[in-house]
């Protein structure tokens, strides 16, 4: 199966065999696993995965491609295949009897806004295995006071412990990104936030980081006085990227028990 890449999805079909055998290697699937994935393209890694686990479902928005993965009958197990959009799918849904492991190499043009998405179903998610830009894993793994810092980073940590793996070269994929690539694994955590502080966490970092340079109590100043701000425990004349997620977390606190 070779398929036409089309730039609307942002489709780079991975094709390396060392790449594709490491990655299934990270994601170690076992028998009974409920397995996910994600834009399955040319099913390069969805045999492997159903050779381990037997069934799993896979999302896929190409009609085309979707309609070639169903019409093949060697597939070494039962492909559940869900031809819908990732960003819009009930992934929670699928999680009937046992939590999901979602795998997949996800369109560079979506991949912040369907993390954002997955976050909000994390509780039905055991751990997430994920070909990204790298510049991408980098930011989500980044700590305090590193220049790629930023609201990915802490939205994605108060929720998830994020251990990027390694690194994929552009000839991997066909055709080729114009990027370096890298796999991460994310696994659910106890969040940092209570699910009531959730909206305000949310805009907090938001506001924080729209303007990283200033100082909280310039960006904050719509829901925080700097006098609120230094009672969470935070100085008022810092800026969002030396904050670890903890302050944060603190900061939306203060703000939820302002509005009450």
């Amino acid at each position: 199966m070779s398929a036409q890449a089309r730039k609307r999805f942002g489709q780079h079909f991975l094709h390396e065999r060392a790449t594709i055998e490491r990655i299934v290697a990270a994601v170690a699937p076992q028998p009974g696993d409920h397995l996910v994935e994600i834009g399955p393209g040319e099913g390069v890694l969805t045999r492997p995965l159903l050779e381990a686990v037997g069934r799993l479902d896979a999302v896929e928005i190409d009609r085309d491609l979707a309609a070639a993965l169903r019409a093949r009958d060697d597939w070494p197990g039962t492909l559940e295949l869900h031809e819908a959009d990732a960003l819009a799918f009930d992934f929670a849904a699928l999680a009937r009897d046992r939590p999901l492991r979602l795998v997949g190499n996800l369109p560079y043009n979506i991949s912040t806004p369907l993390l954002f998405h997955l976050l909000s179903q994390r509780t039905s998610i055991t751990d997430m295995h994920f070909m990204l830009q790298r510049e991408v894993v980098d930011r989500m793994a980044s700590g305090p006071g590193n220049k790629v810092y930023g609201r990915l980073s802490v939205m994605i940590q108060a929720y998830c412990v994020v251990t990027p793996l390694f690194r994929i070269a552009p000839g991997a994929f066909r055709p080729p990104p114009a990027v370096e690539s890298a796999v991460v694994r994310l696994v659910p955590r106890t969040p940092l936030v209570p699910p009531e502080h959730v909206d305000v966490f949310a805009e907090i970092v938001r506001l924080a980081f729209g303007a990283r340079r200033k100082t909280l109590r310039n960006t904050l100043r719509s829901r925080l006085s700097a006098e609120a701000v230094s009672a969470a425990g935070v100085d008022p004349s810092a800026r969002p990227e030396s904050l670890p997620v903890s302050a944060f977390a603190a900061l939306a606190a203060a703000a939820y028990a302002g509005r009450e």
